[in-house]
């Protein structure tokens, strides 16, 4: 079997197993929102790992930007 057909059978056989919830529940908001959370806090520990592995640490200005002038 190839890639294509193992997933497709995977899914085909998910879906006939799966149950259905019948409606949204308080819990399901606080759960999306910790997932969402956490998923932001996350991307941000890897972004700032990542610049500081680096060497380029991510710093807010010190001093106001410069102007351009005259186009």
């Amino acid at each position: 079997m190839s890639i294509l057909e193992i997933a497709l059978a995977s899914q085909i056989w998910a879906r006939r197993h799966e149950k259905r919830q019948s409606e949204f529940d308080e819990g399901d908001g606080l759960k999306v929102l910790q997932r969402t959370a956490f998923a932001f806090v996350a991307f941000t520990l890897l972004i700032s790992g990542l610049n500081l592995a680096a060497g380029r640490p991510q710093v807010v200005a010190q001093q106001p930007a410069t102007i351009v002038a005259g186009r």
